[in-house]
């Protein structure tokens, strides 16, 4: 199993898709013609490894594998990375692409091109790489393929004589794909001689071993035992074990041009290690550089903290941990008056943080609790510079800037053409401007509005879906930030400001915004012995208001009848002790309102 091909027999290739087109499903299905899984090993989703990525039925993390298969007598190294499709893993997508030469772009024969097929597309298409289009699916009863080749052709000016067709449930036109692969796909091209040059294109943290790093080599040959040099992180490590996913680990003696594989060589500092990063030789001549990734560009940002405060250190150490696995997480420490000491992080997408703060709880063992999730906004100062803001906390006061600017996003939506009329009043809803309308096919449409990513990163998705009976798809591109009439909404209990239930939000919907927040909080703010006053204030200005009654004890009750002066001096009396007791009572928000507050977001 350890031995080596030459790169004229080496294809390495991804499956990019739309969430639930059966990426995963063909995966298996290479596993189980190639025979690199045996029958009693083989189960569903053979390379989702985390436990998250199996309850929820979608992949997460890309993952490699090295699979040899013979196709007209010649055996062939068929180096694969299976992707996850949800936008809110693009980046773990575009750094699988930049180890390949070629893309299978797989398209449901049943549900056609969708608005995440489109962007994958156009990332492949960007780093010029050979795409097979798959229709997968052709075995369902309501399969249209000849309708989507239509699509093929006036969405992503594919040809669609290029179109492969399989079942990766049943494995039908599962081995004229691979067939395809070796014949359409480039080989690598790299010199063997020439000095190591690897790109790092994932890691992870393995508390026996140290942290494992997955890496395409470009030119050159790694041998065990070789001392390596990390040019971003100029730090040397010698190859104590390097080798392939097969898909289990399998130690080999080398790596030459073309392979992927992994290396090993007992890392602790997870620093050292960075994504996109080059592997070269730490003595003679060095390599240059790859260009790597860029950096990824959050959308959204929320607060975590742990719940308890002693656990500042291991939520640290478990956001540097997840950083090594997934690089598009960004952090920085912040404090807050109500939780104490934390981090704020910065995300791809809801989904992201959802999957981030599980994995946190899950592999850290750290409760956390999150403040509402905001998207990133710009000032412009007074001398005329601008500035990011992450949280609402860090909004200077308002004679510090002329301006608030917000990020807009040009969406793309596709729908059946019967929904376009729900689809327009949703957008205009949400500040949306309309760009254009493209018909993909005869009941197909795709609509592009700019709409601001604060309106779409809450429910927009959720809302799509329903008022498209689930037919609905969205994609966005990168935002741009652009002026708007935007308020700091600040939440009050009891006069003190609550700074991680602060928003930013439009001038137009700040009153009705600060209405719900204060509906939720009494509700989950448990009563006190005096009157406890909930605000939502913009600058000096009120904008709603609610009171938690006090608890009251009746302590006119052992007055039977007699001079109504008694019962008004002992009513007088427990008024001033509530007065007092207001003015030296402490109102603290229990972590349990935060996250009311954060599920009803809207």
């Amino acid at each position: 199993m350890s031995k080596s091909f030459p790169p004229e027999r080496i294809r390495n290739f991804s499956i990019i898709a739309h969430i639930d087109h059966g990426k995963s499903t063909l995966a298996d299905r290479f596993l189980e013609i190639t025979g690199a899984v045996n029958a009693r090993d083989r189960r569903e989703q053979q390379l989702d490894s985390m436990d998250l990525e199996r309850e929820r039925g979608i992949t997460i993390k890309a993952a490699a594998v090295s699979l040899t298969h013979k196709v007209n007598g010649v055996e062939y190294l068929l180096n694969l990375i299976d992707t996850p499709g949800h936008v809110d893993f693009a980046y773990e997508v575009e750094k699988s692409l930049q180890a390949c030469e070629g893309a299978l772009l797989l398209i449901d024969a049943a549900q056609g091109i969708q608005a995440q097929t489109v962007a994958n597309a156009g990332l492949a298409m960007d780093l010029n790489m050979t795409i097979l289009p798959v229709f997968n699916k052709i075995d369902l009863p309501h399969a249209r393929p000849e309708e989507i080749v239509e699509e093929l052709e006036n969405t992503l000016l594919l040809e669609r004589e290029s179109a492969l067709y399989c079942s990766a449930k049943t494995g039908k036109g599962v081995e004229e794909i691979i067939a395809a692969i070796v014949e359409r796909i480039p080989a690598p091209v790299g010199d063997p001689t020439a000095p190591l040059q690897a790109l790092v294109f994932d890691a992870k943290y393995d508390e026996y071993r140290g942290i494992v790093v997955y890496l395409r080599i470009m030119n050159g040959t790694l041998r065990k035992g070789d001392v390596t040099r990390m040019l971003g992180a100029e730090a040397d490590y010698e190859a104590v074990e390097i080798g392939k996913f097969m898909p289990q680990a399998v130690p080999h003696q080398s790596l030459s041009v073309g392979e992927v594989g992994y290396f090993i060589s007992n890392i602790r500092k997870l620093e050292d290690v960075n994504v996109g990063d080059t592997m070269t030789v730490a003595k003679g001549q060095r390599a240059a550089a790859l260009t790597g990734y860029c950096e990824p560009k959050p959308m959204v940002w929320c607060g975590i903290y742990p719940v308890s405060s002693g656990d500042f250190e291991n939520l640290r150490a478990a956001l540097l941990q997840l950083k090594l696995n997934d690089s598009s997480i960004i952090f920085e420490p912040e404090s807050s008056d109500a939780l104490g000491f934390g981090f704020r992080c910065g995300f791809l997408g809801l989904l992201h943080m959802e999957i981030v703060q599980e994995r946190l709880e899950r592999e850290s063992g750290v409760d956390v609790v999150q403040t509402a999730p905001s998207v990133p906004y710009q000032i412009k100062l007074n001398d005329g510079t601008y500035k990011d803001i992450h949280s609402p906390g860090s909004l200077p006061d308002p004679t510090m800037f002329s301006e608030i600017l917000e990020p807009m996003v040009v969406t793309h939506i596709i729908i059946p053409a019967e929904n376009i009329g729900a689809l327009m009043s949703l957008c205009s809803e949400r500040r949306g401007k309309f760009l254009r309308q493209e018909h993909l096919s005869a009941n197909r449409v795709m609509i592009t509005w700019d709409l601001p990513l604060a309106e779409i990163i809450y429910d927009f998705y959720d809302k799509l879906k329903s008022g498209t009976k689930g037919y609905g798809t969205m994609n966005f591109d990168a935002p741009r930030f652009v002026a708007a009439r935007l308020v700091k909404l600040r939440i009050l209990v009891s006069g003190e400001e609550a700074d991680a239930l602060s928003v930013i939000c439009h001038t137009d919907v700040c009153q009705r915004r600060g209405r719900a927040v204060l509906k939720v909080l009494s509700k989950e703010i448990p009563r006190h012995q005096f009157e406890v006053a909930l605000q939502a204030a913009v600058g000096g200005k009120i904008m709603a208001r609610e009171n938690i009654r006090a608890l009251s004890k009746n302590v006119t009750a052992k007055c039977y009848g007699g001079d109504i002066t008694r019962k008004r001096k002992l009513l007088s009396k427990q008024k001033e002790g509530k007065k007092r007791m207001k003015s030296i009572g402490n109102v603290e928000v229990p972590q349990k309102a935060f996250l009311a507050v954060l599920s009803t977001e809207d």
